[in-house]
């Protein structure tokens, strides 16, 4: 479903065949590289995915236009920054796919342009 960054807001469109479905469901139809995640444990928690380099997000911040995909799941999240390996904090891996793939979705979100 999702083959360019901007495909992204098709997952919106088309919202409803994921909610209440585990994120793997929604991972295997986006098909460019996540390249920075962020998980909020706030209340509804999500994961907030670009597909662009955190230094690029930076760049594009002054600019307002970066394409954001922020996953809302059902369930508490189990993220801490701090634990995570350093220098690749922001990393999306197989490990997070394993850890977080069976949370339920309950809201997704697309922002910006690539």
């Amino acid at each position: 479903m999702v083959q360019t960054p901007n495909d992204a807001h098709k997952l919106k469109t088309f919202e409803q065949q994921f909610i209440n479905k585990p994120l793997k469901n929604l991972l295997k139809e986006i098909k460019p590289e996540i390249k920075t995640s962020y998980g909020n444990i706030g209340d509804p928690s999500y994961f907030s995915f670009r597909f662009i380099e955190s230094e690029e997000i930076k760049r594009r911040l002054l600019e307002n236009n970066s394409l954001g995909l922020y996953v809302y799941v059902k369930e508490t999240l189990d993220w801490d920054f701090t634990k995570r390996p350093k220098g690749i904090e922001y990393l999306w891996t197989k490990e997070d796919i394993e850890k977080y793939g069976d949370l339920k979705v309950i809201r997704i979100k697309v922002i910006g342009n690539d």
